[in-house]
């Protein structure tokens, strides 16, 4: 099984504020349903309450410390270990790390493929990528004039890593 981390950062690496995206790029989000869809995703709590349901088309693995929190439709984790070995025992053949960032940090050192949408503005946010590590290769990109949908222009990037430590 594969471990992929999917984000948007903004030039000062930025991916949130208040507890929600800070900008609106409809291509991102286009971008995020069709490369996640029949697929697994993991994200944290926070990011789930945000978001207020599970993300239709995936199995959405929510992590919480919090032993009777409840995600209906979800599968509730209480380690980042466990969700990737519950979507490796149930046969998924890609796993996607949606954030935010704690669970970011926390698989960053896992992760094997990242969908990047580098976001071409400076952003005004409480919330940082953290490092993304080292030893990564850019698979493909492709750069996004924003739309009458979009609130900046944008990059899709995929990178690889190239070795694990």
């Amino acid at each position: 099984m594969i471990i992929s981390a999917i984000v948007a950062v903004s030039e000062n690496q930025v991916i949130g504020k208040e507890g929600h995206l800070p900008w609106h790029l409809s291509q991102d989000l286009k971008r995020f349903k069709a490369i996640t869809s029949g697929h697994s995703i993991v994200l944290g709590r926070k990011n789930y309450e945000d978001i207020g349901r599970p993300l239709p088309n995936r199995t959405n693995y929510v992590l919480s410390r919090n032993g009777n929190f409840q995600a209906p439709g979800c599968i509730v984790c209480h380690s980042l270990e466990a969700a990737i070995a519950t979507a490796e025992k149930n046969g998924e053949s890609e796993l996607f790390i949606i954030g935010g960032a704690y669970v970011y940090a926390e698989a960053m050192p896992l992760v094997q493929k990242l969908y990047l949408t580098r976001v071409h503005a400076t952003i005004d946010g409480d919330v940082k990528m953290p490092s993304l590590g080292e030893n990564w290769e850019l698979e493909s990109e492709e750069f996004c004039t924003k739309s009458e949908k979009d609130d900046f222009d944008c990059t899709f990037q995929v990178l690889k890593r190239t070795t694990m430590h």
